[in-house]
């Protein structure tokens, strides 16, 4: 028995390879750093989507229709109770969409994402949430959403460049509940809910808001040793470091520092966060000689949504905006398999005894 799944292989896919000994992302034929500086949102949907549905238009067609389903779905956010955090407020709000397994429910989710997470964060703050502009791209439009402006493309592009590098990462967590979900036939909506509700817990999607709480702590470059000594004395976890599956360095990490680093303004938090990661790797290195532990995604996730005027507490929902594209690929695909995912379990309790 496995009881964490590692050794098992449940699933063949054509969506991405995980490469965790040699710190390599390939979705879908493409390295990661690839796609990360060069596709928009619409270019992975349609990378992520291509081949599961036959009515898949081109990218162009594609960015038109998720413009119109952000218009369409606006009418949720209204209809949402008060007190619901970001993630619970685009879980609700997905839960409310048609569900079933069309291309169009795949459009919606995806639109929806923003519209949903923009929403929640204003509502938040005490804000009316802004109607979505379907001429606009789809990070874009998100970005004017929370901000009430139209960005400049060099946000746009590191938005774009943070949804597509999260788009899929393998059969994760949240990837294989999706995937079960949809193995019953229950609809691309359930599984997506399925997907978000898996990610929400902090083992799995909660971790790049606390990688700025650590910058914040240490406060300065000078801080920085002794705080991690602190920090490691008392058996705590360092946010940003170490992950399940890569034994070196997570290539997402480097895709998203260039995107972050691209952005006007951020070079002095970006270099004092360089300075954070040299110093907690060289701790890390001593306490754990023994141990890989390195850079993950979050480290730069978090200043990068930061930059972009996202909450912290939005960032989990801001993930889900861009791993839906995988999560309804991976249900797409599972539905293809035509089989009910399964496993056996080892009964381990008492047993009858005979008369």
């Amino acid at each position: 028995m496995d009881s964490g799944l590692e050794n098992v292989v449940a699933a063949e896919t054509v969506l991405s390879d995980v490469d965790g000994q040699n710190g390599r992302l390939v979705i879908r034929g493409w390295p990661v750093e690839m796609l990360a500086a060069s596709m928009a949102f619409e270019d992975a949907a349609h990378l992520l989507w291509d081949g599961f549905f036959e009515d898949l238009p081109d990218v162009a067609q594609l960015g038109a229709r998720l413009g119109a389903a952000r218009e369409e779905v606006f009418r949720i956010a209204g209809q949402l109770p008060d007190g619901l955090d970001a993630v619970g407020f685009l879980r609700a709000g997905w839960a409310l969409l048609p569900d079933d397994e069309s291309l169009d429910a795949a459009i919606r989710l995806a639109a929806a994402g923003p519209v949903l997470t923009a929403a929640a964060v204003r509502r938040s703050r005490g804000e009316a949430a802004i109607r979505p502009d379907r001429d606009l791209s789809q990070s874009a439009d998100f970005l004017r959403m929370l901000n009430g402006v139209v960005p400049g493309q060099a946000e746009a592009r590191a938005l774009d460049a943070y949804l597509v590098t999260v788009c899929d990462h393998g059969l994760n967590a949240s990837t294989f509940a999706a995937r079960v979900v949809a193995s019953t036939r229950a609809g691309l909506v359930s599984a997506g809910v399925a997907g978000i509700s898996a990610l929400k817990g902090p083992l799995h999607g909660g971790a790049p808001g606390p990688v700025l709480d650590m910058i914040d702590a240490i406060g300065t470059p000078e801080n920085a040793e002794a705080w991690i000594d602190g920090a490691l004395a008392r058996g705590e976890r360092l946010m940003g470091f170490g992950h399940r599956v890569y034994r070196v360095r997570d290539p997402r990490a480097d895709a998203l520092k260039a995107a972050v680093a691209r952005l006007p303004g951020t070079s002095g938090r970006v270099g004092f966060a360089e300075q954070i990661e040299k110093a907690v790797l060289g701790r890390l290195a001593t306490k754990y000689p023994q141990r890989r532990l390195e850079t993950n995604v979050e480290f730069y996730t978090a200043l990068l949504l930061e930059a972009l005027g996202l909450p912290r507490e939005a960032f989990t929902a801001t993930f889900a905006c861009g791993r839906i594209l995988g999560w309804t690929a991976h249900a797409r695909e599972q539905i293809g398999e035509g089989r009910l995912v399964r496993p056996r379990s080892v009964y381990r309790g008492p047993v009858p005894v005979a008369a």
